[in-house]
């Protein structure tokens, strides 16, 4: 039996007077906010959450939100951001890239939690201190799976970000699920990521798919993907590249970390979002309940490129925008956090490419979102 999706909305915060500090020094900002509470996936003793925090006040150039989670939960593992937690009470703090929100503008973070007994959702948030009044309100059953399912069990390291909003689409129907893993050289050279992450998956529901073999990591795995090299995703768009690859392929799934040569190669965000777009369309061309899981992309720190580390934080900083505009109910597009707690020094060889720590922090990373998608 899947694990259930179970959905619970905090209602539209009022806008209160005063209060609102950020970085930038405002104590007077106008503060408000709506905030949604996603349960996307639960099992006995665990569950995934993503929380979206909409900023109806004055803008702000950091934020910090704090709510309790009252029967006793505790947060292993958090993306998009920092956590503390003390007993019940939970801090959550922007990441290093998503700190700004305009008025109108999206926070979103994510996190994998135990629970035992109960696991409600937070009553209340405070954005900045200021206190986001609203019920909160459940849909659907609270009461998690009565099968046993696969539960998350990560390291210690970040894990894989959910989707923004949460998969409807159709399950396939028997059979394992076909996982295409499209990249360049940090996806297929060799890429052994993705054979720590299907190490983790239960063989029987997962089918790594490609028109490249597997390449040695030590142990046999399903190796097939499309890790293609220096390649930049710009140009697999404007060649056409990836119809015949899906056609061959047939996935159910597209695991996509694409765009570190493009950023090497100091093209504009809006121009490598553009190619993704393209690959999406593609990709719903070839399946129209396609899932794409779409990575915030590892640092980037080349001693021949200073200014590339800055510009695959612009990328990045992009994509969740990118990702919603786009995302459908049919084929949604999640969004994986590969950058935070990424370090080039201690996990890549050669400031690019992954090391074996490296390569175990991406596989942790993907491990929910994949995990959720079979």
């Amino acid at each position: 039996m899947k694990p259930r999706r179970l959905t619970v909305l905090a209602a539209a915060c009022a806008v209160l007077a005063g209060g609102l500090v950020s970085i930038a020094g405002r104590a007077d900002a106008a503060a408000g906010c709506s905030v949604k509470y996603t349960v996307s996936s639960q099992w006995p003793g665990g569950f995934g959450a993503t929380v979206d925090v909409t900023n109806l006040g004055d803008p702000v150039s950091s934020w910090t939100l704090t709510f309790a989670l009252s029967a006793g939960q505790t947060i292993g593992q958090l993306w998009n951001g920092t956590v503390t937690q003390s007993g019940t009470a939970v801090t959550v703090r922007n990441a290093g890239w998503n700190g700004a929100v305009g008025t109108g503008g999206t926070a979103s973070f994510g996190f994998t939690g135990s629970w035992a007994g109960a696991n409600p959702a937070p009553s209340s948030f405070a954005l900045n201190g200021v206190a986001c009044t609203g019920g909160v309100t459940p849909t659907g059953s609270t009461s998690p799976s009565t099968s046993p399912s696969v539960s998350p069990s990560l390291s210690t390291s970040p894990s894989t970000s959910p989707s923004t909003s949460p998969s409807t689409s159709t399950p396939p129907g028997d059979g394992p699920t076909r996982v295409m893993a499209l990249g360049d050289s940090i996806t297929g050279s060799p890429g052994c990521w993705r054979a720590l992450l299907w190490q983790r998956l239960p063989a029987a529901e997962v089918d790594f798919v490609g028109t490249l073999p597997g390449q040695g990591c030590g142990f046999a795995y399903d190796g097939e993907n499309e890790g293609h090299g220096g390649y930049l995703v710009t140009n697999v768009a404007a060649q056409n590249l990836l119809p015949g690859w899906l056609a061959t392929s047939d996935p159910d799934v597209v695991l996509m970390h694409f765009g570190t040569n493009d950023a090497w190669s100091n093209l504009p965000p809006a121009t490598i979002l553009n190619a993704y777009t393209t690959l999406v369309g593609q990709m719903r061309a070839a399946n129209p309940r396609m899932r794409v899981i779409v990575a915030q992309i590892i640092p980037l720190n080349p001693p021949t490129c200073a200014d590339c580390g800055q510009r695959v934080v612009a990328l990045n900083a992009a994509i969740p925008g990118w990702a919603a505009s786009l995302s459908t109910a049919a084929s949604p597009i999640t969004v994986v956090d590969q950058w935070t707690g990424f370090d080039t020094a201690t996990d890549t060889y050669d400031g690019v490419h992954p090391n074996d720590t490296g390569n175990t922090k991406i596989a942790n990373r993907w491990y929910p979102a994949v995990s959720a998608a079979l």
